[in-house]
C-alpha cells in the first residue's frame, strides 16, 4: 500500500500562526484542540484547497449522500504511514453535519424555519494536512501518495516562508437579542413536561437562539473565542459564501479507530464558582446531583442503543459514568460509551446509525426531534451538528456542536440549550441555556 510522506514544522501549541497562511483560501478548514489554554486534546488538523467538494442535493437521502462520501475516499485512493509514525488523519474528508442533515435520516416534520439557508452538510476531499500532536510536541505536513508533486512544493515553501499577517477585525453593530421571549420560553418548557407526563417521552433538549448583525473577518471573531474559552473540539470551517463556522465545543460526538468505537456525551452542567470554595461547592452539587445523574444516564442507555445498531453485539460498554470536566465558564457531566465496529460495517454506518447525537436531541430520540420542531421557531442548522472528518482508512473523530456560532449574511448566530425532563424549573434551564453561552456572547460585544 502507497505511504503518505510527513515533512516535519517547528511546532506550534496554538495553531492561529499557521492557519492565518491559509484562511482566505477555499475550503479553509482548523480541528483544533484548543491548546495552549485547553488540556485533553491531542491534535490538532488544517487544511484547504480540496480537491472535490461535496454537499447533498435537495432531495437526495443521507444514505445516498453517504455512499457519495464513500465514493470520494475511493477516488483518493488508499494510503498508510510508514512504520513508526501516527497520525490521526492521511488524506480523506473534513467538514460538518447540520443537525437538520437528521431530517434525510428520519421521517420529520417540517414546522420550524428554515431562515438561515445553511447546507445540511459539506465536506472537502483533501490530499494533505498540517497535523499538530500536542502529546509528542511536534507539527508536520502530511502529503497523500495521491497529492501532485507541484502542489507539494507549493505547501511546503508557503508553510516554511517567513510570513506576517494583517490583523483582521470583526464587530457586532448590536448586542446580541434572543429569539425567543422569556414567556415563549417558559410556554415550550411546560408543553415539553405536559408530553412527558403523557408518556410520550422522557427528556428533550430545547434551546433558543440568540443573534446579531455583525461586519468584519470571522476568524478574528474566532481567535477571540478560543482565548475566552479554550475547549477540545473546536473548529473554523469556511463557508463558500465568506461566512464560516465557528466552534468551541467541548463534546466529544463518535470517535473511530482501528474499528473501536468512543462516544462522550455530555449532560449536566452548572456554572462556574466565584472563587475556589464556590467553584467547589458547584462541582460536588453536579456530582451529587440526582436529576443531572439521570438524565446523564438516559442519555447513555439512548447511545448503547445507538452504537448496537452498527457494533459487534456483546462490545458495548460504558467504562466511564458521571465525570466531572470542567472548562473556563461550566462543570459539566461527562460519560463514555465503547464498542467495536461489527463486521461489514464502517465509520459512516455508525455516523447514520446515531445522528443527530442523543446528548443534544433526548429520549426516545426521535420524538424527541419531533417535539423539538414543533416548539423551536427555527431551523438549528450547524447547532448539535458535527465537525468531524474521516480518513481513507477509516478513522474518524467528530464534535457535537455546541458553543459554536455561524457567521452568515452579515449577521452572528449562536444558540444555549438542554435538557428538559419532568421535574425541571423553567426558570433554572432558561438561566442554564444562557450560562452555557454567555461567555461566547460577552467575548464578541466587547470586541
Amino acid at each position: 500500500m502507497p505511504s503518505c510522506s510527513l515533512h516535519p514544522l517547528p511546532y506550534r501549541a496554538d495553531p492561529a500562526e499557521y492557519f492565518q497562511r491559509i484562511r482566505q483560501a477555499p475550503g479553509a478548514v482548523l480541528l483544533d484542540a484548543g491548546r495552549p489554554g485547553a488540556e485533553r486534546g491531542r491534535y490538532d488538523l488544517m487544511s484547504a484547497w480540496p480537491l472535490a467538494e461535496l454537499a447533498p442535493t435537495a432531495d437526495e437521502s443521507a444514505n445516498a449522500f453517504l455512499q457519495r462520501l464513500r465514493g470520494a475516499l475511493q477516488s483518493l485512493g488508499p494510503a498508510q504511514l510508514a512504520d513508526g509514525h501516527s497520525a490521526p488523519f492521511v488524506g480523506g474528508l473534513i467538514g460538518y453535519l447540520a443537525y437538520d442533515f437528521g431530517r434525510r435520516l428520519e421521517d420529520l416534520p417540517s414546522q420550524s424555519r428554515d431562515d438561515l439557508g445553511l447546507e445540511d452538510a459539506r465536506f472537502g476531499l483533501y490530499g494533505w494536512a498540517l497535523i499538530s500532536d500536542h502529546q509528542l510536541g511536534t507539527s508536520a505536513l502530511l502529503f497523500h501518495p495521491a497529492l501532485a508533486q507541484p502542489e507539494r512544493e507549493r505547501l511546503l515553501a508557503l508553510f516554511q516562508a517567513p510570513h506576517t499577517d494583517a490583523p483582521a477585525s470583526f464587530r457586532l453593530s448590536q448586542a446580541f437579542h434572543a429569539d425567543l421571549t422569556q414567556a415563549d420560553y417558559r410556554q415550550a418548557i411546560e408543553r415539553i413536561q405536559a408530553y412527558i407526563l403523557a408518556g410520550d417521552c422522557y427528556q428533550v433538549n430545547f434551546a433558543q437562539r440568540f443573534q446579531a448583525p455583525c461586519e468584519g473577518d470571522p476568524w478574528a471573531a474566532y481567535l477571540a473565542l478560543r482565548k475566552a474559552c479554550p475547549t477540545p473540539f473546536s473548529g473554523f470551517q469556511t463557508l463558500a459564501d465568506g461566512g464560516a463556522i465557528l466552534s468551541l465545543s467541548p463534546e466529544r460526538f463518535l470517535k473511530v479507530s482501528a474499528g473501536q468505537v468512543e462516544t462522550r456525551p455530555i449532560k449536566g452542567t452548572r456554572p462556574r464558582g466565584s472563587d475556589a470554595q464556590d467553584d467547589q461547592a458547584q462541582a460536588q452539587e453536579l456530582l451529587s446531583s440526582r436529576k443531572d445523574r439521570a438524565e446523564n444516564l438516559m442519555i447513555v442507555d439512548l447511545l448503547r442503543n445507538d452504537l448496537g445498531r452498527s457494533c459487534r453485539t456483546g462490545s458495548v460498554r460504558v467504562p466511564e459514568l458521571f465525570a466531572l470536566e470542567s472548562y473556563p465558564n461550566v462543570h459539566h457531566l461527562v460519560s463514555c460509551v465503547t464498542a467495536e465496529l461489527a463486521p461489514g460495517k464502517d465509520a459512516l454506518d455508525l455516523v447514520a446509525g446515531s445522528f443527530p447525537g442523543g446528548s443534544i436531541t433526548g429520549a426516545p430520540k426521535i420524538r424527541a426531534m419531533q417535539i423539538i420542531d414543533e416548539l423551536e421557531p427555527t431551523r438549528r442548522g450547524l447547532y448539535c451538528g458535527s465537525l468531524l472528518y474521516l480518513d481513507v482508512r477509516g478513522e474518524l473523530d467528530s464534535s457535537i456542536a455546541i458553543r459554536s456560532l455561524l457567521v452568515k449574511d452579515g449577521q452572528v448566530s449562536c444558540w444555549g440549550g438542554g435538557g428538559i425532563v419532568a421535574d425541571s424549573n423553567w426558570q433554572a434551564e432558561y438561566q442554564e441555556s444562557i450560562t452555557k453561552v454567555k461567555v461566547l456572547l460577552e467575548t464578541l460585544e466587547g470586541l
